[in-house]
C-alpha cells in the first residue's frame, strides 16, 4: 500500500492557494457546505456566549471558517502548513477588518502557547500519516471539557468511487489528486482513536448531497461517504 507524502500533499495544496476566496473556483464545494459546516459548529458546541471562545482551526487553507467564526465574535486562531494558504487568509480577514490569528505551522509539529476551546479540524486528518499521533498532539491545545469538531471522509468501496473518482473526476468538485485512498479513515478508527486518548464521543453524522435537490444536508445514518464527528475532552 503507497501512501502519498507529505512533500506531495505539500506541493498539491500551494498549486491551489489563490483560489480559496473564488465562489466558482477550485474549492466552490466547500463555499457551497459553508452554511451546513457552520451549523455542524453551532450545534455541536452550543456556545451560549461565542465571544468569550477561543477557538483553533488546524488545517484552516484560505480561512473560510474563521472568518464566519471571527464575524460571531470568537477569538479565532488559524494554522496551515501552506505559506501561501496563510497569506490568502491574512489578506482576505485585512480586506474584511476581521482580527484573526493566522500561523503557519506543521499539522503534525505544532508550537502554540496556549489552550483552546474549541478545535476545528475539518477535511484534514485524510490528508495525514499518523492520525493516532495527531489526536494526542493537538489534545494537548484543547481545554478540560474543550470541544473537538473533524469533518474527513470514510474509506470504503462507496467513498472510493463517488467522494474520489466521481467528485475528482467526473463532477469536478474537487481538484483532482486531492484525495489518497489509503489515508482515508473510518468512523470506528477515529472514535477508537478519540476514545483511547480521553475523548467521549458526542456525535458522528453524515454529510449527504441530494442528486434531485442538489443540496447538501446532514444525516445521522448516511456516513459512508463524507461524515462529521463531535468529541468532547473529558
Amino acid at each position: 500500500m503507497k501512501v502519498r507524502s507529505k512533500r506531495l500533499e505539500f506541493e498539491h495544496f500551494t498549486n491551489l492557494a489563490n483560489e480559496w476566496w473564488e465562489d466558482s473556483g477550485k474549492f466552490k464545494i466547500l463555499h457551497d457546505l459553508q452554511p451546513i459546516r457552520m451549523k455542524y459548529i453551532i450545534e455541536q458546541t452550543k456556545p451560549k456566549n461565542i465571544k468569550n471562545l477561543n477557538v483553533l482551526d488546524l488545517g484552516c487553507g484560505g480561512g473560510l471558517i474563521c472568518e464566519p467564526l471571527a464575524r460571531l465574535g470568537a477569538k479565532v486562531t488559524g494554522v496551515d502548513f501552506v505559506k501561501e494558504n496563510i497569506q490568502a487568509a491574512k489578506v482576505h480577514a485585512i480586506e474584511n477588518n476581521l482580527k484573526i490569528t493566522y500561523l503557519k505551522q506543521d499539522l503534525e509539529n505544532l508550537n502554540l502557547k496556549k489552550k483552546y476551546d474549541i478545535i476545528i479540524i475539518f477535511e484534514v486528518i485524510e490528508h495525514l500519516k499518523n492520525v493516532s499521533e495527531f489526536i494526542k498532539n493537538i489534545k494537548l491545545h484543547l481545554k478540560q471539557n474543550g470541544n473537538l469538531l473533524i469533518s474527513t471522509i470514510n474509506r470504503n468501496i462507496i467513498s472510493k468511487i463517488f467522494a474520489i473518482y466521481v467528485a475528482e473526476n467526473l463532477l469536478n468538485w474537487i481538484p483532482k489528486e486531492t484525495h489518497d485512498y489509503n489515508k482515508l479513515v473510518k468512523p470506528e478508527e477515529l472514535t477508537n482513536i478519540l476514545e483511547k486518548e480521553n475523548f467521549y464521543i458526542k456525535n458522528i453524522s453524515g454529510l449527504f448531497f441530494n442528486p434531485i435537490t442538489k443540496r447538501w444536508r446532514i444525516s445521522k445514518s448516511k456516513t459512508k461517504i463524507n461524515y462529521f464527528c463531535s468529541a468532547k475532552l473529558n
